[in-house]
């Protein structure tokens, strides 16, 4: 009889198959095929690229190593890997409703009547009544013949494949932000290490002030300004000593734990510790960035629960079915005698709901035009993320070596004036004009060598993490 029961169920499930779901069709992507061109552009040398992966664009070793740290304690990457395990947990508790919950029961019932009350009121004492029970069978089962429970089952997979797709953004961005605060970081350091020069260049130009002023070639207004100047480098230093500090505490933050000494970079150096962005990348590289992927997964979910939603107008068939024995006696519960069996076919067809049905499909409807414009929104953006880093990779060179230029050229400057000054041909003003201009052509460099690397580690971010 359980073998009548399993091949009811097969049967059942076997007429189940179809959905009410449009046919899905990816979106047009609402952005041009190629990257802008121009001056701000680098050409294009029509090879595909092919680095991928963080650990092949990342070339310094501490950074490296840094990231592995942040990747295993980092909360927020803990909370994304969380999400992803219920996302999966609800698609596999979706998914149980395509099956029969095939149940075994098993039960004893013991009782007492009075004799009187089995022989109409004769007869005296009782009689005990036992009654043994065992069975198989499953319960409303819904027979799937119009989709509703594979519909729901596609959205919660989709949903799914959503959440995961936001934990690889979730590690992207990581990967993103731990690069960025440690180049800040040695930005900062190098910083932190033109003020102390500065500090330095200060004090010794206050002595040679102090010195003139002895003498009496100087007067006391050049004594003041070298004052005032060396102050304001001891203050520059503070300032700088405290942001080093605080770029540390962000760096320990995003990593989810102290980052070694050992790990930390000493200061901002020409060679760049993230790899050069390959050439002749397309832009339908976009499609494949982790948060478009999970867009559109969002996009499919919402298509599956307007099947659903269809699937509301038609009959539902429930089926619900046992087997098993039913004995007074436990010796002869298994007896073929004994053997008990029900099937109970149960079909509803929505008559009247108020308007529930249909206001459920529009609502399916409007919120799958909302991941329409959700999906083309995202690539939009990821178009103009990646143009941008792409405008600003062209031009950082030429910025770059300009920089050096201006500050090779100030510290020429400064050299001669304080030259000029220490023989009396020249005023302490100009000297302090030449030190602010070097300082700032020193400060600007800083600057720009940390905006050509953080471009680098933006262009990685805004291509999904690697160049496929």
């Amino acid at each position: 009889m359980n073998r009548r029961l399993l091949t009811l169920a097969a049967c059942a499930m076997a007429l189940a198959g179809c959905t009410l779901d449009p046919a899905y069709q990816r979106p047009a992507a609402p952005v041009p095929t190629a990257w802008p061109t121009g001056a701000a552009y680098p050409a294009a040398s029509g090879a595909d690229a092919t680095v991928a992966g963080w650990r092949d664009v990342v070339t310094d070793a501490n950074l490296k190593a840094v990231i592995e740290q942040a990747l295993v304690n980092n909360r927020d990457l803990r909370i994304a890997a969380a999400n992803i395990a219920a996302a999966r947990a609800q698609y596999h508790v979706q998914r149980a409703d395509l099956f029969p919950a095939i149940t075994a029961n098993g039960g004893a019932t013991y009782g007492q009547e009075p004799l009187s009350a089995v022989t109409g009121g004769t007869g005296t004492g009782s009689i005990q009544e036992h009654l043994y029970t065992a069975s198989v069978g499953f319960s409303s089962y819904e027979l799937d013949l119009f989709g509703r429970v594979r519909s729901l089952t596609r959205a919660a997979q989709d949903q799914y494949f959503a959440t995961e797709e936001a934990r690889r953004t979730a590690q992207i961005s990581l990967v993103a932000e731990v690069a960025g605060d440690w180049l800040t970081l040695a930005a900062d350091r190098t910083l932190l290490q033109v003020a102390q020069d500065t500090e330095k260049s200060q004090a010794a130009s206050l002595d040679l002030a102090q010195h003139r002023f002895d003498a009496g070639v100087a007067s006391g207004v050049d004594v003041a300004q070298a004052k005032a100047a060396y102050e304001q480098a001891r203050s520059d230093v503070a300032a700088a000593t405290t942001q080093v500090a605080q770029d540390r505490n962000a760096l320990d933050l995003v990593v989810g734990a102290p980052v070694p000494d050992a790990l930390l970079p000493a200061g901002l150096s020409d060679a760049l510790p993230v790899a050069e962005t390959p050439a002749g990348v397309s832009s339908t590289v976009l499609l494949k960035r982790p948060d478009v992927v999970g867009a559109e997964d969002q996009l499919k979910a919402q298509n599956a629960n307007i099947g659903a939603a269809r699937a509301a107008f038609f009959p539902t068939i429930s089926l619900t079915g046992s087997g098993g024995a039913t004995s007074t006696s436990l010796q002869t519960l298994f007896r073929g005698a004994s053997q008990t069996w029900t099937f109970a076919p149960n079909i509803a067809l929505p008559l009247f709901e108020g308007g529930r049905n249909i206001a459920g499909l529009n609502y399916a409807k409007a919120e799958r035009d909302v991941a329409v414009a959700t999906y083309e929104k995202t690539v939009q953006t990821a178009f103009r993320e990646t143009a941008d880093a792409l405008a600003r990779r062209s031009t950082i060179d030429e910025q770059l070596a300009a920089q050096v230029a201006q500050r090779d050229a100030a510290a020429d400057a400064l050299r001669l004036t304080t030259a000029r000054y220490e023989r009396g041909s020249d005023t302490y003003l100009n000297v302090l004009i030449a030190q602010r201009t070097f300082n700032a052509a020193r400060q600007s460099l800083v600057a720009t060598q940390l905006a050509r690397a953080t471009n680098l580690v933006t262009l990685y971010k805004a291509l999904g993490g690697g160049w496929n």
